[in-house]
């Protein structure tokens, strides 16, 4: 039989899905994945997990009616597939390109997009408040919740899980479980789906345990004389009894990639009048060879060659050696800011048995694989549980260890008490290495680090640094280590800046120290991070219009070093601060709050000054470099802002 799709759009919305034949689903299967493999080959994204839900997205559409019945999809990068069959087939080729689709779902986006979720574990607490809104505003309609496996490792799952148990709300769970977040997933809710993966006793249902002991002598009534043993027995026998322990009903585990074994199972679903778990086994990377060899790679991954699946490389930009370059990616084998501090980590704890590393399922990303390797009984993968890595953190610290824990941003802010019950106010030595800090590009608003140095910049005794490349991450992780309490490094995804200036390597070993890069008598420019790059180039461009700037990598944000700040200040009666993070709250903050106190105090005269840094608004997908342009933080903007303040043109 032909591919009755070729040369047309195959779905325009789920409705169509419910007249297909069994034949035409498979092949609307295929066109899914080559689009799929097309798109992310082109613009990058999450390949491996949509890959692995194809069917399971083909068969909840076609048992459910979206947008009336709303599908949350937990973490939100397996909803390219949702997205594909909900009308944006045609427009899936902009997909993470600036003003196009999301790579996660998005209310504003599609109707049937029913909540955003950029973070794992959400999904339950966020089906249970549309559930028990729909139950109180009188309306019908089914919630469903797509949870992968290793989501369920993160605690607010379980929270959600036990309420909706409590509460009997109608509302479905649907386990997707290929046993992996990004990588192989961990503890005991791994290891227990696992046994119910494998055991050939759990394809037995509770029922069928029921209908065993109807068919001994004595019948019905024998059932429930021995339903205690029952209850006993379903402990070996039964899957899912840890959910149905908690009042949800278990159906599975069923093949996720099968659509009779769906449409069946989702059919019996709907009809349960309470919360309901149905578990399917899938593939991660099914249908891609590549992805399924190498499911971490293609979890999430930048432009490939599909026919190879080797990255492509991306032509280096040599103009200025300025942030946005360094933060874009560069040509091997320039290493990126993960593995110079995964690799110079591993290094320290050699001499070092103290050092420990703490990552929440992301060796990987946080590049603490060699680590892991070489130094197994110092390593702790948690899986998706920030809270109880950083408070693993405090524990270790106050056992004698030396704890780095290495945690995305975006994520560390699910961790916020943590940070500041257990580890700040005990003054524990507690080093937090955050990756993917200031802007992230194509993933948008839910993964922008944007927030921490506004949010960890007043907690009580942490010091907060803030390396602007390779040799600057690995002095300050050295201090970082050598500090007795607690401290924060917070660097950009990416790669490493090829060309950089030399470092300060004395001054960067006492805490609070900046370092003048750049003499000037008119303006001062003091940045964080790479952006001191693009300070340095808006200070070139500006010389060119005979403006005399200074430059300073403050390095540290907290404390500040107010003798740099006050000397800069005097000098040149204008400052201009510049970072990556929200501008409220941040570095430009601290340098406002201390320019206060020294002028109350008759130690410098008014300053003009000027705050440069991103919005509270979210900032949309894009490139970096397109996001730093639009914020006014790349070198044109800086200089712009410059010559404003000193009131030239």
């Amino acid at each position: 039989m032909g591919d009755e799709f070729a040369g047309k759009v195959p779905i325009q919305e789920p409705a169509q899905l419910k007249t297909m034949s069994s034949a035409q689903l498979t092949q609307l299967a295929a066109r899914v994945r080559e689009r799929l493999i097309t798109v992310v080959a082109a613009n990058g994204g999450h390949l491996a997990p949509n890959l692995g839900v194809v069917e399971l997205t083909l068969a909840l559409h076609r048992a459910f009616s979206s947008p009336r019945d709303r599908i949350v999809w937990d973490v939100g990068h397996q909803s390219y597939v949702h997205k594909l069959v909900t009308g944006r087939w045609d427009e899936f080729d902009t997909l993470r390109r600036s003003g196009g689709i999301a790579g996660f779902p998005r209310r504003s986006e599609s109707a049937h997009d029913a909540f955003e979720t950029g973070h794992a574990s959400t999904s339950i607490s966020a089906a249970l408040g549309l559930a028990q809104a729909r139950d109180l505003q009188g309306s019908r309609g089914h919630v469903v919740a797509v949870i992968g496996d290793g989501s369920l490792t993160g605690g607010m799952a379980f929270e959600a899980l036990n309420h909706a148990g409590q509460a009997r709300t109608r509302m479905l769970v649907v386990l997707n479980d290929n046993s992996m977040s990004i990588a192989r997933s961990v503890g005991g809710m791994a290891a227990y789906l696992g046994r119910v993966r494998t055991h050939p006793l759990y394809s037995r249902t509770k029922e069928d345990l029921k209908g065993l002991l109807e068919m001994l002598p004595g019948g019905p009534s024998l059932s429930s004389a021995l339903g205690r043993v029952r209850n006993s027995l379903k402990y070996l026998l039964i899957p899912g009894v840890l959910f149905e322990e908690l009042g949800w009903t278990y159906l599975g585990p069923v093949d996720g990639h099968s659509f009779e074994q769906m449409d069946s199972v989702l059919r019996q679903a709907k009809g349960i009048a309470g919360p309901t778990i149905v578990h399917c086994l899938t593939d991660k990377g099914k249908g891609y060879r590549p992805a399924e060899i190498n499911p971490n790679r293609f979890h999430g991954i930048g432009p490939f060659d599909p026919d190879s699946g080797h990255a492509r490389q991306v032509a280096a930009v040599t103009a200025d050696r300025t942030a946005a370059a360094a933060l874009e990616v560069q040509p091997e084998p320039q290493p990126s800011y993960s593995d110079v501090f995964g690799r110079s980590l591993a290094e320290l704890a050699a001499d070092d048995p103290r050092i420990c590393a703490i990552t929440a399922a992301m060796p990987d990303g946080t590049g603490l694989r060699e680590f892991m390797q070489r130094f197994p009984r110092r390593a702790f993968d948690v899986g998706i549980a920030e809270q109880h890595a950083v408070t693993l953190g405090a524990g270790l610290a106050a056992g004698g260890m030396r704890p780095v824990v290495a945690i995305y941003s975006t994520f560390l802010q699910r961790a916020y008490d943590q940070v500041l019950h257990d580890v700040c106010l005990q003054d524990l030595p507690v080093t937090f290495a955050l990756d993917r800090a200031g802007l992230v590009g194509e993933d948008g608003p839910t993964h922008h680090g944007a927030f921490d140095l506004a949010y960890l910049r007043h907690m009580p005794r942490i010091v907060v640094s803030v390396p602007r490349d390779g040799p600057s991450l690995e002095c300050l992780l050295r201090v970082a280590l050598r500090h007795n309490g607690p401290f924060a490094l917070r660097y950009p995804r990416g790669k490493v800046p090829r060309d950089v200036l030399a470092y300060d390597d004395d001054g960067a070993g006492t805490v609070g120290r900046g370092q003048l890069l750049r003499d000037g008598h008119q303006l001062a420019i003091l940045a964080v991070g790479p952006l001191v790059y693009e300070a340095l180039a808006a200070a070139e461009l500006l010389s060119q219009h005979g403006l005399s700037v200074a430059v300073a990598d403050a390095r540290y944000v907290r404390p500040l070093d107010t003798e740099l700040l006050l000397k800069l200040a005097r000098l040149t009666g204008h400052v201009l601060t510049v970072e990556d993070g929200v501008a409220s709250g941040g570095f430009g903050s601290a340098v406002l709050e201390e320019l206060s106190r020294a002028q109350t105090r008759g130690l410098t005269q008014t300053v003009r000054t000027r705050v440069l840094g991103l919005p509270a608004e979210p900032l949309a997908h894009a490139t970096v470099g397109e996001q730093l342009h639009a914020c006014g933080l790349d070198a044109a903007g800086i200089a712009a802002a410059a010559s404003d303040l000193v009131g030239r043109t």
